[in-house]
């Protein structure tokens, strides 16, 4: 059986020629990818913008490296590998609108030395669409500036999904080969789990078909970027297995839980939706989500067509296996977690609308050209509807954390302090407080040591109007922030009350 498999993949790899490029062709290749990460990180700085303030995620993410407050309880499913990213701007700035911009470019760059590892792999121009295709989704536009993990999992994962191909095309493209490790280490450095699944496939074809060079390169570039997260793991989870466990609880308890409609009620613009209720969104904003493996399908038949299928399957084993999780394994959805599953299909997607809209000659289908041009006009449309509003909602959202800050430090409540209660870890932040809970998935704390801080600095609980506080702080001062109520612990001795 190994025999035949091993067989079939190299009358594969010789029925389908790298096809590189030319030195001849200079950098002619470049411009369309270029111009495309450039209107990328245009288009986050005009449609998203470097005002937005940071949501909650991120506020835990930044502090870990910021100077704003102190560092936010670090759950067990977080990596620090986006901390690390943010570290050059955060670690010596507080300004939120200089990280947008430092990320936004930073996003685009990435973009660009992603698609152009895929150069010689397929035509440029449908590297071109593929980046425009990703790049032009709500989802992507709104991560690509946000202190989040998952944008940059997906870049890893077309870093290394292309690399892998280039490799398997030749096996002494040493370029290729560090490019599997350094995808891979990325995106284990950003989110382990997620790298396994996006890896899934090439380490099954290494493991079945003896790859042995991508699949060392592959398998050192996860252990290096995961190496801090298992080490943590040791030293504050109790162990590996243990942090595992606490992350499947914290994320619902890993299983068999369809989200598929989960994913669907999210694409309406719900950052996260947990639990995941209430009606569909609109029928035109789902419909690319059927369209897309429609026209998967059909990238797949034309790769059939063009010798490069073993490159085309391998993309979209690992999208596939890169989704499996977040629409088969955990009861909530958040459209972020499906980033690395669009980029690696956004190839080929490209592949099948260039196809359809050209003849094998190369010349245009002007008919099919118009119909494409009218939906795919139509479908921006709706993405940019969807960002508008998504924008809009969570920035309200965290201008209220602001307000609330603002209150906080009217009260007297000003670094350094400590904060409990409803959405204690973003407004904590806002007001440059450390935060604390005794309960949930965020708990690091307990009520005596709470009540014997609150007696050494200023200590504030934050609850819903009308909502009743913990017990430690019945007996504080009630007053109203911005849609919430702040309950005042009286002030340490020696001390004022601002």
């Amino acid at each position: 059986m190994v025999n035949g498999t091993n067989a079939m993949l190299v009358g594969l790899r010789r029925r389908e020629p790298a096809s590189m490029p030319s030195a001849s062709a200079g950098t002619r290749w470049a411009w369309p990818l270029a111009a495309v990460a450039a209107a990328f990180t245009l288009a986050q700085l005009v449609l998203v913008g470097p005002g937005m303030g940071l949501g909650w995620d991120e506020t835990v993410y930044v502090s870990q490296v910021g100077t704003q407050a102190p560092a936010a309880f670090f759950s067990a499913p977080r990596s620090r590998g986006i901390s690390l990213l943010v570290a050059p701007i955060a670690s010596w700035s507080t300004s939120t609108e200089l990280l947008r911009v430092y990320l936004a470019v930073l996003s685009g760059l990435g973009l660009y030395l992603a698609l152009r590892v895929w150069r010689g792999l397929f035509p440029t121009r449908v590297l071109a669409v593929a980046g425009a295709v990703f790049a032009s989704l709500w989802v992507t536009l709104y991560y690509g500036p946000q202190a989040m993990p998952n944008y940059w999992v997906a870049l890893g994962a077309l870093i290394t999904v292309g690399c892998f191909v280039r490799v398997r095309a030749d096996r002494l493209d040493r370029a290729a080969l560090w490019g599997v490790a350094a995808g891979a280490m990325l995106m284990a450095w950003m989110r382990p789990t997620d790298a396994v699944w996006v890896t899934l496939p090439l380490l099954v074809l290494v493991a079945v078909g003896r790859v042995w060079r991508p699949g060392l390169a592959l398998a050192g570039g996860l252990a290096a970027g995961a190496v801090e997260w298992v080490i943590e793991a040791y030293v504050s989870y109790g162990g590996l297995g243990q942090r595992l466990s606490d992350a499947s609880d914290i994320q619902g308890g890993l299983g068999w839980n369809f989200a598929v409609d989960d994913q669907l009620r999210s694409l309406g613009g719900r950052a996260l939706c947990r639990p995941c209720t209430g009606s569909m969104p609109h029928p035109a904003v789902m419909v690319w989500w059927f369209v897309l493996p429609l026209l998967a399908v059909v990238g797949l038949m034309v790769a059939l067509r063009a010798r490069r299928t073993e490159r085309t399957l391998l993309t979209l084993a690992c999208a596939g296996t890169a989704a499996v999780p977040y629409l088969f394994m955990i009861g909530y959805a958040a459209p972020r977690f499906l980033l690395p599953a669009y980029a690696l299909a956004a190839i080929p997607v490209a592949d099948a609308l260039l196809h359809l809209v050209t003849r094998p000659q190369g010349r245009w289908r002007p008919v099919a050209a118009a119909v494409l041009a009218l939906g795919l006009a139509a479908h921006l449309a709706v993405q940019y509807i969807v960002l508008e509003r998504t924008v809009d909602r969570t920035g309200a959202d965290r201008r209220d954390w602001a307000r609330t800050a603002d209150a906080l430090h009217r009260l007297g409540v000003e670094p350094p302090c400590l904060l409990t209660g409803h959405e204690a870890i973003p407004i904590a932040y806002y007001t440059g407080c450390s935060s604390a809970a005794t309960g949930g998935h965020n708990a690091n704390s307990t009520r005596a040591d709470i009540l014997r801080t609150a007696r050494r600095i200023p200590a504030a609980n934050v609850t819903l109007p009308g909502a009743k506080p913990p017990s430690y702080a019945r007996d504080w001062d009630t007053h109203r922030g911005a849609g919430v109520d702040l309950h005042i612990a009286p002030a340490p001795a020696g001390t004022g009350t601002g």
